[in-house]
């Protein structure tokens, strides 16, 4: 059995906690949580992710970890159907050895807090929300203070029990700050969009067709994209542009109308995610089926052209 050491929630009511972290079941069944009963020795637990954290500028946390990038929202906001703003009001840490696939310098939690707005999905019909979040220790190896601070969850509903939530990451309670919501609120709305690109699982095809002047041609690279719950031959295209006396130019399309005339996609959107982050690192064997040798090399430099122009995919978790 856990017990969840906690001198502040010697008072907490009654909580039964079961699969608030991915790979982990923990029930907390007590009404003194200072007495709380483990259950999690004998199961199994993922080790979890790093989602780094964000600094509240009205109430910092010592950390030595830094702001989330896009890859890594995109990656935790996606398969989350809530991002709740909440307010902590009570936090007890789990003993270290209790509390299993914990990495080096964080330390799980158990929390509760107050709903104060959903950014995603809606917030539990109920005053106190509770759930189970690693945490970065500070520079003294501490929890730092977290009462009373804002923080973002990326969540999803637990079955049966409205007044709690699972994180879809161990570690995805964020800091808040305005900045970040804005991010947050961004990657949101890109990923609601009505043309909103669908994952890239990897390349099918790529041919270069030369032109009919000297140092003109074409590379088109055909992706293969997630439909539903199956990977499905979808019209995404990029394409790369040889005209004479100019240097080589590519743009994606993910419709049937394939624009050559485009431009690369920004960096830090949707698009650009789909593409840096899953592309595979050099063309699959036997999607090159340009005509000759020749051929062959040019469409490898032009996919070498399109990863050198998206850049690092930019995970720090």
């Amino acid at each position: 059995m856990i017990i969840v050491p906690s001198r502040t929630l010697a008072r907490a009511p009654v909580r039964a906690l079961t699969g608030l972290l991915t790979g982990l079941a923990l029930t907390v069944s007590s009404p003194i949580l200072a007495d709380a009963p483990n259950r999690a020795d004998s199961l199994p637990v993922v080790s979890p992710p790093v989602v780094p954290s964000v600094v509240d500028s009205a109430n910092p946390v010592s950390s030595t970890t830094s702001p989330p990038s896009y890859a890594d929202l995109v990656d935790l906001l996606e398969p989350a159907p809530l991002v709740l703003e909440v307010q902590i009001r009570k936090v007890a840490e789990i003993e270290p050895e209790r509390a299993r696939g914990v990495r080096s310098g964080w330390a799980r939690t158990y929390v509760e807090a107050r709903g104060v707005a959903a950014l995603r999905g809606a917030l539990p019909a109920i005053e106190t929300i509770s759930y189970l979040a690693d945490v970065p220790l500070d520079a003294k190896g501490k929890l730092p203070a977290l009462n009373k601070h804002t923080v973002l969850l990326v969540a999803r509903p637990v079955t049966d029990h409205p007044e709690m939530v699972q994180l879809v990451a161990p570690d995805a309670q964020l800091p808040w700050d305005a900045e970040l919501e804005t991010r947050v609120r961004a990657v949101l709305a890109a990923l609601q969009a009505p043309d909103a690109p669908a994952a890239v699982t990897g390349v099918r095809e790529a041919i270069y067709v030369p032109g009919t002047l000297v140092g003109e041609g074409e590379t088109q690279i055909f992706l293969t994209m997630a439909s539903g719950s199956s990977d499905a031959v979808s019209p995404a295209t990029i394409s790369v542009l040889h005209q004479p006396g100019k240097p080589a130019s590519w743009s994606v399309s993910f419709s049937e109308v394939v624009d050559a005339s485009g431009q690369p996609p920004a960096h830090d959107t949707l698009t650009w995610y789909r593409l840096a982050c899953f592309l595979p690192r050099e063309l699959p064997d036997g999607s090159n089926v340009s005509e000759t040798p020749e051929d062959r090399a040019q469409a490898v430099e032009d996919y070498k052209l399109v990863l050198a122009g998206l850049g690092v995919c930019g995970r720090t978790r």
